[in-house]
Parts: C-alpha cells; structure tokens; sequence
C-alpha cells in the first residue's frame, strides 16, 4: 500500500473518529436535556398530585365557590404545564434516538474506515510477501540452472 494512500485514509479515519466524537458529544446533551425535561414532567405530575390531596383534605373541612374556583383554576394550569412538560419531554426523548442513530452511524463509519485500513495493509504485506518469494524462487531457479548445467562448473 502506497504511503500516500495509507496517508488518505489515516486523515479518512481521523475525520471519521472527529465526527463521531462530536455525535458522542451530542448524545451526552441529548440526554441530559431528555433527563432533565422527565425530571421536570416529574415534578410537576408529583406536585399535581400533592396539589389535589391537599386541597382534597380542605373541602372536607370548609370551603366557599370562590376557593373552588381557584382550585380548579389552578388544577387546570397545571395539567396544561404538565402536557406541555410531557410534550417537551416526549420531544426530547425522539432527539435523543436521533442522536444515538447518529452515533451508531458514526461508529459504523469509524470500524468501515479501520477496517479498509487493515485489509489494505494486510493486502500490501501480501503483495511484499509474494514479490520477495518471486525474488527468492529467481534466485533458487539461476540457483539451480547455473548447478545443473556442467558448462557453468568449467567457468567458474
């Protein structure tokens, strides 16, 4: 293998290597924000819940219609946060299986690359290891002419 196609596909595989890194990257912050945004979808689904048993316990004691006004006003603007919090989140979590497609892509570009570079490499050591048995199997045969002709023992 020449050493300039070695060089080509050396920088091929370096290249190949940067963009995977930077997929890697990606994907790190593809799940913290998938992380962080069922986090928050959390919170506010465990806060809606404590929201309603308390106030469920208050109605039991006393209450007028304006504060049930509020309670269900209020209930309403939670479950809104929590559908927008579940379609952030829902949002987040399709980014991150792009971003591992991506990665897995990468990968696969980075083992292609490595292992044209091996076949290449094991294709040149083939091609040296044939051109010196040529060399070996010419010497062996001038070798062998020169010991079975009897007019080459009277020159020498």
């Amino acid at each position: 293998m020449s050493s300039s196609n070695l060089q080509a596909l050396t920088v091929l595989l370096e290249r190949a290597e940067a963009e995977r890194d930077e997929a890697l990257q990606f994907l790190q912050e593809a799940q913290a924000r998938a992380s962080a945004a069922r986090n928050q979808h959390d919170q506010l689904s465990q806060y809606r819940t404590d929201y309603t048993t308390r106030w469920t316990q208050e109605f039991t004691q006393r209450t007028t219609v304006h504060i049930l006004g509020c309670y269900q006003n209020f209930g309403q603007r939670l479950d809104q946060a929590i559908g927008q919090q579940s379609g952030i989140a829902d949002y987040a979590d399709q980014r991150l299986t792009a971003a591992r497609d991506v990665l897995r892509e990468r990968e696969l570009r980075v083992a292609s690359v490595r292992k044209l570079i091996e076949r290449r490499r094991a294709e040149s050591l083939r091609s040296q290891m044939r051109q010196e048995q040529r060399v070996t199997d010419e010497q062996a045969a001038r070798a062998a002419s020169r010991g079975a002709n009897p007019m080459s023992r009277l020159v020498a």
